[in-house]
């Protein structure tokens, strides 16, 4: 069932688990957002059989896996280390990857165990997901001269799994043609930066949200840009990319630092669920493509824009013709602009959208 693209070296190896996401439509007449002493809960029946509206599976979900069908679809060359149970599911999950054109002659099968599996309670446009990662015996693959790839994509992974991720450290002070990629998951969070430091000193693009941003950094809630920013670099990343949602993102290279919008939404989002992952692979394949850090800010957002108009993690990611299709349909007012903190010698002018010919 193994699938392999070719003999030529790849462009992204994606790093993570993947899982078979059930996303179930719970009816507003059913369940409710409520505020809670610690945020919003979600209020449903208890002890009730709750009729729900629908569900539609995504086979091959997880962060690893949307980034990897982001990827390929931009038209990159791309592989993926994950670990599947010797199940139906975990079957289906590589004839899903298959059809999107990722080799997954590096995927395990652990006959042991069962395939990871999320259920995604989707109410009004938000979700709340209930998650598990199954226990995989996790070792870093030997990779032939024809596997290293030009950059590593890492994204989460389960619990306990520092000697993998030593593993993975290990690989990338051997390879320093490498370029890491971090997209942190959530365990890898939990760990904390000490415990990851090798990681990040390695890592060439970080990607995170604001909220894990502050996590990552111990500087809470609220902090300036600038001084989460540099924050992140501190920890050894060379490029980092920090999300805000609908207030678009800030990014620096350690000498510039510039703000990117979020792409207007050409209707109200339906599920905002795998948008960080949709923008964060989206810059990976840019960089991986040797396009600029700006040049990636502005493909990014358009993906992530499209991923939210369809339910699911991967049905609205697009090729790269239909991306560069919106950008250049993007108005004038979207554009990469210097923020406060530039070091960079004289002012910056902003990137704007690139023609259709500079983008062929």
């Amino acid at each position: 069932m193994v699938h392999r693209v070719g003999g030529q070296r790849f462009d992204v190896l994606c790093v993570g688990d993947v899982a078979t996401d059930v996303y179930i439509a719970l009816s507003p007449s059913e369940a409710r957002v409520v505020e809670g002493h610690d945020g919003l809960r979600l209020d449903m029946a208890f002890g009730a059989k709750v009729p729900f509206e629908r569900t539609i599976t995504v086979e091959a979900g997880g962060n690893a896996a949307n980034a990897a069908v982001a990827i390929a679809r931009l038209g990159l060359r791309t592989s993926l280390v994950s670990y599947l149970g010797g199940d139906a599911l975990g079957r289906d999950i590589l004839a899903a990857l298959h059809r999107e054109g990722i080799d997954t002659s590096l995927v395990r099968l652990d006959h042991s165990s069962p395939t990871n599996k999320h259920f995604v309670l989707w109410l009004g446009g938000e979700r709340t997901i209930l998650v598990r990662h199954e226990h995989y015996d996790y070792h870093w693959p030997h990779l032939r001269p024809s596997e290293i790839p030009e950059w590593l994509y890492l994204s989460s992974v389960g619990r306990d799994t520092h000697d993998y991720e030593e593993q993975i450290a290990d690989f990338l002070d051997e390879t320093p043609s490498v370029q890491l990629a971090f997209q942190p998951g959530t365990y890898q969070l939990e760990e904390g930066p000490e415990v990851l430091r090798r990681l990040y000193r390695r890592t060439s693009l970080l990607v995170c949200n604001v909220e894990e941003a502050a996590r990552i950094t111990g500087l809470g809630n609220g902090v300036d840009q600038s001084r989460l920013l540099d924050a992140l670099h501190d920890l050894g990343p060379r490029q980092v990319v920090v999300t805000d949602s609908v207030a678009g993102a800030v990014a620096s290279d350690g000498h510039r630092r510039v703000a990117v919008p979020a792409y207007p939404d050409l209707s109200p989002p339906l599920d905002r669920t795998g948008a960080g992952d949709a923008f964060a692979a989206t810059v990976t394949a840019c960089l991986a493509r040797h396009l600029s850090l700006d040049e990636a800010l502005l493909r990014a957002p358009v993906n992530a824009a499209s991923v939210v108009q369809q339910v699911g993690t991967q049905a609205g990611l697009l090729d790269e013709k239909a991306l560069d299709e919106q950008l250049a349909a993007a108005p004038p007012s979207y554009a990469v602009r210097a923020v406060d903190g530039d070091t960079s010698a004289g002012p910056s002018a902003p990137t704007a959208v690139p023609s259709a010919r500079a983008q062929s």
